[in-house]
């Protein structure tokens, strides 16, 4: 029943990126299994990401359920699709229970994603990771996928207005190699290495980035430390 709501809702999301003309540049997802579970991780600047992440397993015919806020899940619009997609709702007041939905889920042969950051990084920039993605791992036995995104942000992110124009925008999906969670290992060492491959993933969907800012203007989108005007990370914490 599940795939009943997802894959139209998929159709969907395409056929809105086909009228913007969005120019989707995915690279790395043969490193998504086939089959079994895995935990997906990537970065997270934009509202949109959790449909640009799955849109990267797609190629391997995977469909992905994201853990997300447990208030989307109450919405009259976006809660019904939410729970039609198998998502899972996180309550923050109690974690337990999403973390043991995502943990079912991963042993019954899913693939769980994770934004480990846990809310939009307004710099645009790696913020810390939690280490739940990687507890998870070790505890399903399955592996970690790293992921990085670049250019949603320009679409839909906190604190700027939606653009949904025709706009020509460049998507960049990188997603690298599997990595083991063994149990033996500390989850805080598994969660600063994965950290790491997302880092590099980052850096380089950033060197692959087509465009640069039109003007001084569009320079919003771009990192501080690559001389855009974004908030630097220090900037961004005060924000909230």
């Amino acid at each position: 029943m599940a795939e009943l709501v997802y894959r139209p809702v998929i159709g969907a999301a395409r056929t809105l990126f086909k009228a913007l003309d969005l120019k989707i540049d995915t690279q790395g997802s043969e490193h998504i299994p086939k089959t079994g579970g895995a935990v997906l991780v990537s970065n997270h600047i934009s509202y949109l990401d959790f449909i640009f992440t799955g849109l990267g397993a797609l190629p391997q015919k995977r469909l992905v359920r994201f853990m997300a806020k447990e208030s989307v899940f109450r919405h009259k619009v976006s809660g019904p699709l939410m729970r039609g997609m198998k998502h899972i709702p996180v309550d923050r007041n109690q974690g337990e229970d999403a973390y043991a939905h995502a943990l079912a889920s991963l042993r019954a042969g899913e693939i769980v994603g994770v934004f480990p950051e846990a809310t939009i990084s307004q710099s645009f920039t790696l913020k810390s990771f939690k280490s739940g993605a990687a507890r998870l791992a070790q505890e399903a036995g399955v592996p970690l996928i790293p992921m990085a995104l670049w250019g949603t942000q320009r679409l839909w992110t906190k604190g700027r207005p939606r653009n949904f124009r025709r706009s020509h925008t460049p998507i960049t999906i990188r997603v690298g190699e599997a990595m083991e969670a063994p149990a033996d290992q500390y989850a805080g060492a598994i969660t600063r290495r994965l950290r790491e491959r997302v880092q590099e993933l980052l850096e380089a969907a950033q060197r692959a980035y087509p465009v640069r800012p039109k003007d001084a203007a569009d320079t919003w989108w771009v990192p501080s430390h690559l001389g855009g005007t974004a908030p630097t990370p220090a900037e961004a914490r005060e924000l909230g």
